[in-house]
């Protein structure tokens, strides 16, 4: 069975780099046309021409996901210059590595706002875009294992991904009627350009011993689950929250 996306026209966040500019890729690669949206133009432009470049069209839109103002105008921009979005990955999101009694509220507040109101008020502009046209959809919410299972010292990380995962579920009952399916993926730990030389500290190589098959996985790791939610092979799938996190979450 083939995954494909010709003629579709997709939004991912968090494009400029990591799990965003994968993703953005791998939608192209199928087939779909893809607008690239974060705070860094100067990265969205370059992953815009690598897409060209291999005969896929991009599109690269500034977008502040903690603005919601930045939001409504970059999903405009967005269906302005590539068409009606049928697909959203709605993936921007920050961390802080913080012992509970050490957040700053400037820290909770930067999360919260990029990974939750950010989350939300993105799939919601582009919802409102697709019941207004009558035009069925995909929302991929990017949460994470530690959603499902809380992980040490990333506290507001995870509340942050718990409330994206009901979120997803919320979305999903309210708008299934109106044949948008919203779901969400929940990585484990994958290593990115952010993350990469954790994995050769010590502390790194400790938490290796603790995961299931003693390895990470990398953003390619994803690829297929992304693939299938866009697709319309997942039409039946609709407020499911799947974990992608090598049995993390399993125990």
């Amino acid at each position: 069975m083939e995954l494909k996306l010709d003629g579709k026209i997709a939004m991912v966040t968090g494009a400029s780099s990591g799990l965003g500019a994968r993703f953005a890729r791998v939608l192209a690669e199928a087939g779909a046309s893809v607008a690239l949206a974060a705070r860094r133009m100067e990265r969205l432009e370059a992953l815009a021409q690598r897409i060209a470049a291999a005969g896929a069209r991009a599109h690269a839109v500034a977008m502040d996901v903690t603005d919601v103002e930045s939001v409504r105008a970059g999903v405009a921009a967005a269906e302005a210059a590539l068409g009606p979005l049928d697909i959203l990955v709605n993936n921007s999101g920050v961390s802080a590595t913080r012992r509970i009694g050490e957040v700053e509220e400037h820290e909770y507040d930067r999360v919260m706002d990029t990974n939750l109101k950010g989350a939300f008020f993105v799939a919601q502009a582009v919802g409102r875009s697709m019941i207004a046209a009558q035009r069925p959809g995909r929302i991929i919410n990017i949460a994470s294992a530690a959603g499902l299972r809380p992980l040490a010292q990333i506290s507001v990380y995870s509340m942050s991904k718990a409330a994206v995962i009901h979120m997803t579920r919320s979305m999903a009952l309210e708008w299934g009627r109106y044949g948008i399916n919203v779901n969400a993926v929940c990585p484990g730990y994958i290593e990115t350009e952010i993350n990469r030389d954790y994995w050769a500290t010590e502390g790194g190589k400790k938490l290796l011993q603790m995961l299931p098959r003693r390895r990470v996985g990398t953003p390619e790791d994803l690829d297929g689950i992304v693939l299938l939610l866009a697709a319309e092979q997942s039409r039946f799938v609709n407020g499911a929250v799947i974990a992608a996190d090598d049995g993390l979450t399993a125990a």
